[in-house]
């Protein structure tokens, strides 16, 4: 990366075009909101300039030391990428931050360059010069330019910096010429003396600075611009990547970019698409989220988020691939992935309930296969294999979640996943046996947990406070759920489960009426722990509606069963009705019962055949 403080004269001097990438964002900047202020600092920094050669020639000196001393006026930064450019011709730059910056500067010179000529002041043809590049050195008629802004708005810029009188169409670019023009008229008029013109234009040239950022082969856009905002707000690295796509492809020469546009990426631009997702530091814009999961599908290695402009970027180079294919797959992963945040329009319940659970405990890093099965035509993935293949994964999350197994390196196991899949499809595999073999085949800190490693988590481990109540309430609802499917002599019954309270059976808090009959000290401190050990283990946790009277929840079990009664609609709590007591026995006994069911509802599926081996990653 490049970064100096230039002043204009030598950033629009110079023999250059700056390209204002295809599909960025309109042209915003106005008359209240930017122009005038922008001229208004224009005119005080002449008006300084001017009385300090004022000041300079009554005392006799240079006006070169005089100009020294005026205090410059910066503008900020723009931030420019290097283009491709014919030997000998123009250099280009696309203009990556600080379009509207830049183009209102132009727009501003060109309303000085109007009153220059009215004045047929010699300085017509070095601010010209500043407008557009010197006829010999622009062999195509569009190096003449020293700007040339996105394709929506080509049509109107050569009338906007034309020599001849601009139409009045309302467009904003022919606007603000004017309204610069008015302006600069105005105040050269009202001044004493004839002076005040060229110190514009000197305030302009050499006054007026800009910080220049020049990108470089090896630098990341996104993190640049992250600094320079200072981090505060995420940055979309998904308009980033729209610029270099579409610029991509006006500089490749292929057409119909605004149908492509339309087509492929308009839909991304509604409300929906742009909303924030994550908390914290994780909070990105879903966009980006979605280019992170198209691009480590596509290319099988996991993406950074916070790195993802400069790996798209390298990605596209290395693959030289087309605009229309990138856009169209991009287009297919954002269906896919609007499938699986809106379950409801999932083929089928089980696809529907797969989404639901592990949008729920927030497993993100599974997203990449998930979007890459749903845009595999069913000739490929018939739907009753697709169904077995996201059990099969709802089934690996589960149970390691139940496990308290670590989530580290999720994000690198499921690329490992999806390139087995994708192996097999290029080898003619079955997707779903590619899958479950795989999970089936990973041991120690990624492995698939076995029935056994579930009854002994249900057994012996701590639940509340260690799982959030969204996570227990996911469990045992499911569970809940399953126990109505198995038996079909019960009365259906549907519930919203994330609505339901979670109830200790035995109250943490059991100290007044469920006292422990114990005299010896040694022992009876020994059974308090273990009471307070299995007040928070899953044998001991329930659900129940809001019709539960939690005015009984410390109570003892004579009150509390009835309760319970109460509550037989769900399948959780009918064998609670029948317990004539509750003690530390009943929970383990429970607990073996739910680890059962839970084994049953994620199963771990038996694979047909060994996992496709894939090439390791770089």
């Amino acid at each position: 990366m490049q970064a100096d403080t230039y002043a204009l004269k030598s950033v629009l001097g110079l023999e250059r075009r700056y390209v204002i990438p295809t599909f960025q964002r309109d042209y915003e900047w106005t008359r209240e909101g930017q122009w005038r202020l922008l001229h208004e600092d224009l005119l005080s920094a002449a008006e300084r300039l001017h009385k300090a050669r004022r000041q300079a020639d009554a005392l006799g000196d240079s006006r070169a030391s005089a100009d020294k001393n005026v205090t410059p006026h910066f503008l900020g930064a723009i931030v420019c990428e290097q283009l491709p450019s014919s030997t000998g011709g123009v250099d280009q730059r696309a203009v990556i931050d600080g379009q509207q910056r830049l183009t209102t500067l132009q727009l501003l010179a060109r309303g000085i360059l109007d009153v220059l000529q009215e004045k047929a002041s010699p300085r017509a043809s070095q601010m010209r010069r500043l407008i557009k590049n010197p006829s010999d050195v622009a062999t195509e008629p569009l190096d003449q330019y020293k700007l040339w802004p996105r394709r929506k708005d080509r049509e109107v810029w050569p009338d906007a910096v034309s020599d001849d009188s601009p139409s009045s169409n309302g467009h904003l670019y022919l606007s603000a010429r004017k309204f610069f023009a008015d302006q600069t008229r105005a105040a050269v008029d009202a001044a004493p003396d004839g002076e005040l013109l060229d110190a514009i234009v000197d305030t302009f040239l050499g006054l007026f600075k800009l910080v220049v950022i020049d990108l470089e082969d090896n630098d990341d856009a996104q993190v640049i611009f992250e600094v320079l905002n200072g981090r505060q707000t995420p940055l979309s690295a998904t308009d980033l990547v729209k610029n270099l796509l579409f610029l991509r492809g006006d500089l490749r020469g292929e057409g119909e970019l605004e149908t492509l546009y339309d087509r492929y990426w308009a839909p991304l631009d509604e409300a929906w698409w742009k909303t924030t997702v994550g908390t914290g530091h994780a909070a990105r814009g879903r966009r980006d989220v979605l280019l992170s999961a198209w691009l480590t599908a596509v290319s099988g290695q996991e993406a950074a988020i916070g790195h993802l402009y400069g790996q798209v970027r390298a990605y596209l180079a290395a693959n030289n691939r087309a605009t229309e294919p990138v856009l169209k797959e991009l287009s297919e992963y954002a269906a896919a992935y609007s499938t699986i945040y809106h379950p409801g329009q999932a083929e089928s319940a089980i696809l529907a309930q797969v989404y639901t659970r592990l949008d729920r405990i927030r497993v993100s890093t599974a997203v990449p296969l998930l979007l890459w099965l749903r845009t595999l035509p069913s000739d490929v993935l018939p739907l009753s294999d697709h169904e077995v293949v996201v059990g099969a994964i709802e089934s690996w999350v589960m149970r390691r979640m139940i496990t308290g197994a670590n989530t580290r390196g999720y994000g690198t196991f499921f690329v490992d996943v999806l390139k087995s899949a994708q192996a097999a499809q290029m080898e003619g595999h079955n997707i779903s046996d590619a899958v479950t073999a795989f999970l089936s085949s990973t041991s120690q800190g990624l492995a698939w947990p076995t029935d056994d490693d579930v009854a002994e988590a249900f057994a012996n481990n701590k639940f509340y406070n260690s799982f959030t109540q969204e996570r227990i309430r996911l469990v045992l609802g499911a569970i809940d759920k399953h126990l109505q499917f198995e038996n079909p002599r019960t009365e259906p019954a549907t519930f919203d489960y994330e609505q339901l309270q979670i109830e200790h059976i035995l109250p943490s808090s059991w100290q007044t009426h469920w006292p422990l009959d114990i005299v010896d000290p040694a022992q009876l401190e020994l059974a308090t722990q273990q009471r307070h050990s299995a007040a928070h283990r899953i044998g001991n946790l329930t659900l129940v509606t809001s019709r539960f009277n939690q005015g009984v929840s410390n109570f003892g079990w004579d009150v509390k069963r009835p309760e319970f009664a109460l509550q037989s609609s769900l399948q959780l709590n009918k064998p609670l009705a029948s317990s004539e007591s509750w003690d530390e026995a009943s929970i383990q006994n429970r607990a073996r019962h739910l680890a059962e069911v839970a084994c049953r509802v994620w199963p771990r599926v038996t694979p047909v055949g060994p996992p496709v081996e894939t090439a390791p990653t770089d």
